[in-house]
């Protein structure tokens, strides 16, 4: 049998083949396309002549393309579609790939390749191959291919434990979500949820033999959004302590000690290379530049959003009568709204029909921005039959790419939102681009409509935003594809792309009722509006207790001594004041995907990090006549169009004519 992976695909924009793809193909692309990464490797330091841009760095850029191709596929599908047999392979191919890896990275021959071109710098004229130099000696440097051979050989020890322990926490974080969602046995219990709601939770116990019953299939974060409805405090309760035991049960998908050896081992790497702590290491070769950088920023921020929730939570007690715990949080915030500005979260879901969001609210708002238009392209196959597969369409009529979209909910996909290239856009190559946006929203029973609160909407929104940025970028090199930006950079597109929801123009598209065609009212819009910075206090402080316990378990040191996982999360929350629990910090650590599974290690930091670009630009949009033709190609050409091509700083004064200010954003959350 053919192994579809071996030759670019000639499906329309290089689509990946799903209808031939197999399981069986995976591991033999894999070996194939490592093996074929370090014959071009090898041959890169064997050419006798003078190292250049063109011999050295170029040839490498080109390198692994088998690789590249079923890595996108596989990754793609372990985290959208798991089954045992991929489980399987990706803890296999961990360790092996973390090896690929320093082959590579570690390789003295190419190191001293690449540092000739870097001393030479100078000369190239381009500036895109002069920054890939730039790029890859930073890289190369960092990673610790200057390491004398004793430890390198311990450096890739603990790469490949890492990657090995990264993986096994998300599959037990998987297992242990999908163990833990909540069984409902009388309707009744759902009082205060919708009618698709409650379709949802019933599809959803049906898929596993539940007949007759109800499941509320928990989220990534610690909350839960049926949280705000349910009107029965003992369901609530219910649910807050499913979500709150992932990973500290005792079982086989415990994650207690994973976090302690993965943070441990990342500490031992960092001293290695040079560095006091793993966050020094990571932010070293982020726009931040050092820990103490984000803890300065952090710490502006923690003391006001805390004093905030303090005050909110009075209004909640006043209101509720008792004190407020975790459960009751989200419940007594929607009253509370309601009394306030009378808005209402859950009467406006029957305005926020997921396909009429996604043709009249999205895509409208991209189409308006920037020109493009979108066509379902039923004749292509997705991975999975929930995925559907758009094509992208310039204002001239031209090719941009394909976006794919997995909207729903199920057990075999991980938690959370994101987006992922396919196949990356690129000049050297000649290859088009492909992305993926996968939700997780609970998909209702047949016949009725899917309704998404006002949460979800931001959500698609905003991956709908890393959508954007990797199908516009327009590079010279695989490298600089897309989304392939300084990781406390990369938020601030899709952060300004989830502005555009509450946009007038926007929002009246597609903010209409599912079943009587009427537009959300105008009075509700302004109430809406007006409560913007309601509940920021609370969550402000969920995310910042999130963010700086990231930043905890990652400034420890080599010798520090870690035993009990509950005990330094408590510490770390009280030394930052944020130690409330009516406010648990939005991920803990053994479910804290971001940080000891999915690369945002000692970078949770850069979602707010980003913010202070993202509010800065809408401002700035505000300023300049709003969503115009012209300044959303302003945006698109010095900002999503460059990817990583450029240093992000500069990418952003060349748009906005200086460097970001903090004030716009600290106005937004109520912080000033």
């Amino acid at each position: 049998m053919s192994n579809p992976f071996l030759a670019p695909s000639t499906l329309p924009y290089e689509l990946p083949p799903f209808a031939d793809i197999r399981d069986e193909h995976y591991l033999p692309a894999f070996e194939a396309g490592m093996a074929e990464q370090l014959a071009e490797v090898e041959a890169i330091i064997r050419n006798p002549e003078s190292p250049t841009a063109g011999n050295t760095l170029v040839p490498l850029e080109a390198s692994g393309q088998i690789l590249d191709r079923v890595s996108s596929v596989f990754y793609n599908k372990a985290s959208a579609d798991s089954t045992d047999k991929t489980n399987e392979l990706e803890e296999h191919l961990a360790p092996i790939m973390a090896a690929h890896r320093d082959a590579i990275s570690l390789n003295p021959q190419l190191y001293a390749r690449i540092s000739h071109v870097h001393s030479e710098r100078d000369a190239i004229s381009d500036a895109e191959t002069r920054y890939l130099v730039e790029r890859y000696y930073t890289e190369f440097t960092l990673a610790g291919a200057g390491l004398p051979e004793a430890d390198t050989a311990r450096l890739r020890e603990l790469n490949q434990e890492l990657s090995t322990l990264t993986t096994r926490f998300e599959k037990n974080l998987l297992a242990d979500t999908n163990d833990l969602a909540v069984v409902i046995d009388d309707v009744e219990e759902l009082d205060g949820l919708g009618t698709g709601e409650i379709s949802a939770a019933a599809a959803a116990a049906e898929e596993r033999g539940l007949s007759g019953k109800y499941l509320v299939s928990l989220v990534l974060p610690t909350g839960h959004p049926w949280l705000a409805s349910l009107t029965n405090r003992d369901v609530r309760q219910r649910i807050m302590a499913a979500s709150r035991s992932r990973g500290i049960r005792g079982n086989a998908n415990d994650n207690r000690e994973l976090v302690l050896a993965i943070t441990r081992l990342r500490a031992e790497r960092a001293r290695l290379l040079g560095f006091d702590s793993h966050a020094a290491y990571v932010t070293a070769d982020e726009t931040a530049g050092s820990p103490r950088a984000v803890a300065d920023m952090l710490g502006q921020l923690a003391p006001a959003a805390a004093r905030n929730a303090l005050a909110e939570q009075a209004a909640l007690e006043a209101q509720a009568g008792h004190p407020i715990e975790s459960w009751d949080w989200s419940f007594y915030t929607e009253k509370v709204r309601v009394a306030e500005y009378n808005v209402d979260a859950a009467a406006m879901r029957p305005y926020f029909e997921a396909e009429r969001v996604l043709h009249d609210g999205v895509f409208f708002a991209a189409t308006r921005l920037y020109g493009v238009t979108f066509e379902e392209r039923t004749d292509l196959v997705a991975y999975h039959p929930d995925a559907r597969v758009f094509e992208v369409r310039d204002s001239d009529g031209s090719g941009v790419g394909l976006y794919v979209l997995d909207l729903f909910t199920r057990d075999s996909k991980r938690g959370g939102a994101w987006m992922n290239p396919l196949i990356s856009q690129n000049r050297l190559l000649n290859q088009p681009v492909v992305v993926v946006n996968n939700l997780n929203v609970p998909r209702a029973a047949a016949g009725e409509p899917t309704l998404l609160t006002l949460d979800e909407v931001t959500t698609f929104f905003h991956e709908f935003g890393h959508a954007l940025h990797g199908l516009f970028a327009r590079v010279t090199y695989p490298k600089f594809a897309g989304t392939n930006v300084f990781r406390d950079f990369v938020e601030f597109p899709s952060q300004v792309n989830e502005m555009w929801k509450l946009w007038p123009e926007i929002l009246a598209n597609y903010a209409v009722h599912h079943v009587t065609g009427q537009p959300l009212p105008q009075q509700l819009v302004d109430n809406l509006v007006a409560s913007e910075q309601f509940n920021e206090g609370f969550s402000t402080s969920e995310y910042l207790a999130a963010a700086l316990l990231d930043q905890a378990w990652h400034t420890i040191t080599a010798d520090s001594e870690v035993t009990d996982v509950a005990a330094f999360e408590q510490r770390a929350l009280s030394d930052m004041g944020l130690a409330n629990p009516a406010i648990p910090p939005r991920y803990s650590s053994t479910y804290f995907a971001h940080t000891f599974a999915g690369g945002y290690d000692a970078g949770y930091y850069s979602y707010i990090w980003s913010e202070v670009l993202d509010a800065d630009t809408v401002e700035w949009f505000r300023n300049n006549g709003g969503l115009t033709r012209s300044n959303g190609d302003r945006f698109r050409s010095r900002l999503l169009g460059v990817g990583g091509s450029k240093d992000p700083m500069e990418a952003f004064r060349k748009f906005r004519g200086r460097d970001a200010e903090i004030q716009p954003l600290l106005r937004r959350r109520g912080l000033d």
